[in-house]
């Protein structure tokens, strides 16, 4: 059976209307058993008592002990065994087990009991119908009780059936459980680490400009001639201003740190100049890449730098993720109008095929994420079809008015 198929097979049985179709299903079949073949007073209300009572198993479970009981009554008043009978008492056994209405061992106990009573009535039943029945402790006399065994192992398999179906779904649950656990943890400690990258960043671009205030002012006061004490004060004033910055910048900071610290990642910040290794990172996983620079290079604000390195870092991930095996150009243009334009573009199925159509060309996460490294620093990205075939991501940065 396929997989679709049991998923239809369990959502059907987990239906509030399953127990209803199916018991009335067997009570209408009870009905016309005793029609075909009438019983006596006994067996008739046992047979549709038994049936009639899987209507509530799910509801109520501890009906299915009446299901049991009724059925053992119906099949003792009449020694001809109804095939209802057979269906609500394996039912009622199996819902017995399944629902843990009484322990297993208990109930297998108590339905052995039952078959052994039945047994004794049919052996009683014989012998006024003139049967040969041999007396107990006679040669052949244990061949009487092979009902009552046979009844036994019919009770032991449907409740253990129903008791493993029980002890599987609970393992499924846990599992499921354990699953969703792990990955909220995975996600805290991805968020976690996401903060913590974000101090890094915030402090190598924040801080290196404002010391860098800090230190210009306060030796203005000393290399420039002919400062008036205003002047002289309102360095001060600026270098003061920007130490102050600086250490309420690191407390906010603190805050977006992990409790454990930030002690492990202390890598400095990648810059264009490492383009080449994520390239080579790239092909290492099996992608196929190319790195086309163009104009001459020219050292960018660290926002500018590091901005351009995630766009094409994220770039080349959605390559891979929607894209395998596609041949993916990076470009890189320093203009001479003082405007850094970053093209990636691979020649893959493009939008509106694979895995990236589930949600449409431009709605993850990570191109919403690029537009807004983009936008950070003043410049705008666009994404969607190449006009040559696959998909083409373009980010224009400029950085003249820095």
């Amino acid at each position: 059976m396929s997989t679709s198929s049991q998923e239809r097979l369990r959502a059907w049985i987990a239906a509030p209307a399953y127990p209803w179709i199916t018991g009335g299903a067997v009570t209408a079949g009870a009905v016309a058993e005793l029609v075909l073949f009438p019983g006596g007073v006994t067996t008739t209300v046992g047979v549709l008592v038994s049936a009639a009572s899987l209507m509530w198993r799910r509801s109520f479970p501890p009906v299915a002990v009446l299901t049991v009981a009724a059925g053992l009554i119906g099949f003792a008043g009449d020694v001809n065994l109804y095939v209802s009978i057979m269906v609500s008492g394996l039912t009622g056994c199996y819902a017995l087990g399944r629902n843990r209405v009484v322990h297993p061992a208990l109930a297998v106990a108590g339905g052995a009991l039952g078959a052994l009573c039945v047994n004794l009535v049919h052996i009683n039943t014989w012998s006024r119908m003139d049967l040969p029945v041999p007396a107990l402790w006679e040669k052949g006399s244990l061949s009487l009780f092979a009902e009552s065994f046979l009844l036994t192992v019919v009770v032991f398999g449907a409740v253990m059936m129903g008791d493993a179906v029980r002890s599987r779904e609970e393992t499924r649950n846990e599992r499921n459980l354990a699953q969703a656990q792990l990955i909220a943890m995975e996600r805290q400690q991805a968020a976690e680490a996401e903060r913590a990258a974000i101090a890094r960043e915030l402090h190598d671009i924040v801080s290196h400009s404002v010391s860098m205030i800090a230190v210009q002012a306060e030796s203005a006061t000393y290399t420039t001639p002919g400062l008036t004490p205003e002047a002289r004060d309102g360095f001060q004033q600026i270098a003061g201003t920007a130490r102050s910055s600086m250490a309420e910048l690191r407390r906010l900071l603190g805050v977006l740190r992990t409790p454990q610290g930030d002690t492990a990642l202390t890598a400095p910040q990648p810059t264009l100049d490492h383009l080449a290794e994520l390239v080579d990172q790239h092909r290492a996983v099996g992608g196929t890449a190319e790195l086309r620079i163009t104009g001459e290079r020219v050292a960018l604000p660290a926002a500018w730098e590091l901005s351009a390195y995630r766009i094409a870092q994220e770039a080349l991930t959605n390559a891979r993720k929607h894209a395998p095996g596609a041949r993916t150009v990076v470009e890189v243009d320093y203009g001479a109008d003082r405007l850094l334009t970053l093209r990636v573009r691979d020649d893959g199925p493009g939008p509106g095929s694979g895995p990236a159509s589930a949600s449409g060309p431009g709605t993850g996460h990570g191109l919403t994420g690029m537009r807004e490294r983009a936008a950070l620093v003043g410049g705008r990205l666009t994404a969607g079809a190449s006009p040559g075939g696959g998909f083409l991501v373009e980010a224009e940065l400029p950085w003249g008015s820095e």
